[in-house]
């Protein structure tokens, strides 16, 4: 069975690490290839795409451009008409709106690994635009996927695929080859640094904790803009190596206004490390609070009480950070992803769904 994976760009981020481990897993009987365009202005390209196969759509991209998107169609609807793809499977907006307007007797599948609806980056009029889009596009989808159960709620109540067949299917995530930190209490975060990321809220918190040291790890548009905000206990150091990275802090981070199931927060529970995240996407399902960690409001008091509460407590910090391990092992398999996705794939046939 052949499949086409479809993304507009392989950016460093846990959406790269899915489709690139659904991609290379191949289990027996079928056949992967990867379609995408290139990253962008600052973005980097996520070291998984290397030894991937691969067909790249140079039109491809995340900005809207009309003039572009009609080559990338055009350049997609050729490599789908050479490959003779079982099934085409999307992930995110732009890959989504122009595979699934490629003509032809393959089956679709879309997976929405989070939405814009709380994307401060799109005005309310392009918003609206998206959200038309979504709903035409999804009455000509086979199966829509979201990564996490709460994404796919929100997206229903968008009117986003209602009466259509949904599976909600968790990332598998890999551990990191990660130490025990054990120095000072450090919090880190690591994200794009772009609006729907909201870093300037942990900015806000850092603070509000002006004896306590944080540490800001990714790149994007607004880093110059933290840069010159920080105060001087809050170091940005850009882009940095994961595993590295979660060796160095003593709890993680997100103060996003929208996710879908951040795999960064995944990797540092696996590597023993509590979380504090907003009540945002799947974000609640990523943490059990009160166990793993503390699922807050957009609220940097509540932010700030929570990671207080860390600081203080290292007996807390340590039995939620063991626990956090065991979770993220136990939920987050990539054998339990690959596995869903395989019978996902042949159930399309065999029930016609």
């Amino acid at each position: 069975m052949k499949v086409l994976h479809v993304i507009a760009r392989m950016n460093v981020g846990g959406t790269a690490r899915y489709v690139g481990d659904l991609v290379s897993a191949e289990p027996a009987g079928f056949e992967s290839l990867l379609a995408t365009g290139y990253v962008q202005g600052s973005e980097v390209e996520d070291d998984c795409v290397h030894g991937l196969p691969i067909v790249r759509i140079p039109s491809m991209g995340r900005a809207i451009n009309p003039v572009r998107d009609l080559r990338a169609y055009l350049q997609l609807r050729k490599v789908i008409r050479e490959f003779k793809p079982d099934i085409v499977h999307s992930h995110t907006f732009k890959a989504g709106l122009l595979a699934r307007l490629v003509p032809g007797s393959h089956k679709r599948i879309h997976t929405f690994h989070g939405h814009l609806f709380d994307d401060q980056s799109f005005s309310g009029l392009q918003k609206f635009v998206i959200t038309a889009l979504e709903r035409f596009n999804a009455s000509r989808t086979d199966v829509l996927v979201s990564v996490g159960e709460k994404v796919g709620r929100e997206l229903r109540a968008a009117r986003i695929g209602l009466g259509q067949h949904w599976v909600s299917i968790a990332p598998g995530v890999r551990a990191l080859d990660t130490t025990t930190y054990s120095g000072e209490f450090v919090v880190g975060w690591m994200a794009r640094v772009t609006s729907v990321k909201n870093p300037m809220l942990a900015v806000e918190v850092a603070r509000l904790l002006p004896s306590t040291h944080f540490v800001m790890a990714g790149g994007g548009d607004l880093l110059d803009e933290v840069r010159a905000a920080a105060p001087a206990n809050l170091s940005v150091v850009g882009w940095a190596d994961a595993s590295q990275f979660w060796s160095s802090v003593s709890v993680a981070l997100s103060t996003s206004d929208n996710e879908g199931m951040p795999i960064a927060l995944i990797e540092a529970q696996l590597a023993g490390i509590p979380v504090v995240a907003t009540d945002v996407g799947s974000n609640s399902e990523v943490i059990a609070d009160g166990e793993t960690g503390f699922v807050v409001s957009k609220s940097a008091d509540q932010i700030k009480a929570a990671i207080t509460k860390l600081a203080s407590d290292s007996d807390l910090r340590r039995a939620m950070g063991l626990a956090a391990a065991d979770r993220a092992r136990l939920v987050f398999s990539p054998e339990k992803m690959i596995a869903a996705h395989a019978e996902l794939y042949m159930a399309l046939f065999r029930l016609a769904i």
